[in-house]
């Protein structure tokens, strides 16, 4: 049975801005099909899909699934009769003294015993049926392990994507920065050959030149990891597969957002979900501990034939039979069983604080994402702002250097303004997209076992 868990109507705290006015949240709106179509990118979608079918710890936890499955068939078997067939040869020599008088002797004789025997656990305390509930539970547990584990691995692609495209929108913008430099000092040893500028203002702008630079390392670096990575997450070595020339234009930026409300993100959100199936097999693991107090009764009946020769079987005068009940009760464990029950109410007990964190914690960034997509459409303004005012005083300082009126140091800090205002345009155009991506998955994104079950088969894990 789920814990009564109170659950907020929204996720905004107060004073939390509303999104921005060209993103609209849906609340009360469930994500319908893959989350990451909503940005519109072919490369993107084909990258996730690979990922999805060859990623090696999406195989592991499959594998991981279809092992709890199985591991549910045989604790559900252990509640059948168990029916066995046996059969015995041996040779036997009895003792003169066992029978009587030292004179009386049986000779060594052969004996074959053929049949089937019957078990049968009279589960009448639940031990067994709630060892099956425990069981199921950890399976339940394993299959949200593995949607989050989908999650985690489309959220991850979608990230590495959108820093192939964030950097090289970066590279693009600081190449153009170096060529603007690179005027700089063209401009300047023009003017210091006819006198109108110091070797002082050269040295400056070259200095600038070189410092610029010393920037594309770095991003070209961060790029190359990203495209790393992408080939890591779809099973490949980077050496043998190479990612598609991700750019900020291959991305739209979703106009509509559905958004689960917070009381049906507990039925929606792996991680969730998980730590739920986790409590639930702390508390099937409480009644097997109790159940563990009491009685234990098994039922066994056995039917045999039993001759001195194999020709001897299987005739009338050759049939045994036995019916036992076993009957185990502790008495006395020095406190075991008594602890170990104690010790499983604890464990479930830390398990539902366990899952009440999780839940605050999921709507919390939740609420981390939708505030962040009003921050940076805020952000993403000001820079766009920024950036189209650096680009006009850059051009009047160049006018004014090239009559005279202004130095070129001038010239220097405002194309510095612009080229901080182009990267800090890139860097927000990318965090948009980002907070998206984020918020989709903090919503739960799509989980893999819609398409169906997991079941093992002889040559792998299939998925049907």
């Amino acid at each position: 049975m789920r814990p009564e868990i109170p659950a907020a109507p929204t996720y905004a705290a107060k004073g939390d801005a509303p999104p921005p006015p060209d993103q609209h949240v849906s609340l009360g709106e469930k994500i319908e099909g893959d989350w990451w179509a909503a940005f519109r990118s072919p490369a993107l979608d084909s990258v996730i899909q690979r990922a999805i079918a060859d990623n090696h710890d999406i195989t592991s936890v499959k594998a991981r699934v279809a092992e709890a499955q199985e591991a549910v068939n045989a604790a559900e078997g252990a509640l059948l009769p168990q029916v066995s067939l046996g059969a015995t040869v041996g040779r036997q020599k009895y003792g003169a003294a066992l029978f009587g008088p030292a004179n009386f002797s049986i000779p060594p004789f052969t004996y074959y015993t053929v049949g089937p025997s019957v078990s049968f656990p009279l589960d009448l305390f639940g031990g067994q049926k709630r060892t099956v509930e425990e069981v199921a539970a950890h399976t339940e547990y394993q299959g949200y392990e593995l949607d989050a584990a989908y999650l985690s691995l489309t959220a991850n692609v979608a990230a590495q994507a959108l820093a192939v495209a964030a950097t090289h929108a970066q590279i693009v913008a600081l190449e153009a920065i170096v060529e603007d430099d690179a005027q700089n000092v063209q401009l300047v040893e023009r003017a210091l050959g006819i006198g109108s500028a110091t070797q002082t203002q050269l040295l400056a702008a070259q200095s600038q030149l070189a410092t610029d630079r010393t920037l594309l390392p770095n991003l070209q670096q961060q790029e190359s990891t990203a495209r790393h990575a992408l080939a890591i997450l779809v099973g490949k070595a980077p050496a043998d597969w190479m990612p598609p020339d991700f750019t900020l234009d291959d991305f739209t930026l979703p106009a509509e957002i559905p958004a689960s409300l917070p009381s049906e993100l507990l039925h929606r959100r792996p991680t969730i979900l998980a730590a739920e199936a986790q409590l639930h097999v702390a508390s099937a693991a409480i009644g097997v501990a109790t159940a563990n107090l009491y009685p234990k009764i098994d039922l066994t009946g056995t039917l045999a034939q039993q001759a001195l020769t194999p020709g001897g079987l299987f005739n009338s005068v050759a049939a045994a039979w036995g019916v036992a009940a076993n009957l185990t009760q502790p008495l006395f464990d020095g406190g075991q069983l008594s602890a170990q029950r104690r010790a499983t109410i604890d464990g479930y007990q830390a398990s539902l604080a366990s899952y009440q964190q999780v839940i605050l914690t999921a709507f919390g960034e939740v609420a981390d994402s939708l505030q962040a997509l009003t921050n940076h459409a805020d952000q993403l303004r000001a820079e766009s702002e920024a950036e189209r005012t650096a680009a006009a005083a850059l051009d009047l300082a160049r006018r004014s250097y090239a009559v005279g009126n202004s130095g070129i140091l001038d010239v220097i800090d405002a194309q510095r303004r612009l080229a901080q205002a182009r990267l800090g345009l890139s860097r927000a155009r990318a965090q948009r997209l980002v907070d998206t991506a984020q918020l989709f998955v903090a919503l739960g994104g799509t989980p893999i076992r819609a398409a169906g079950p997991i079941t093992a088969s002889a040559d792998g894990v299939t998925r049907r």
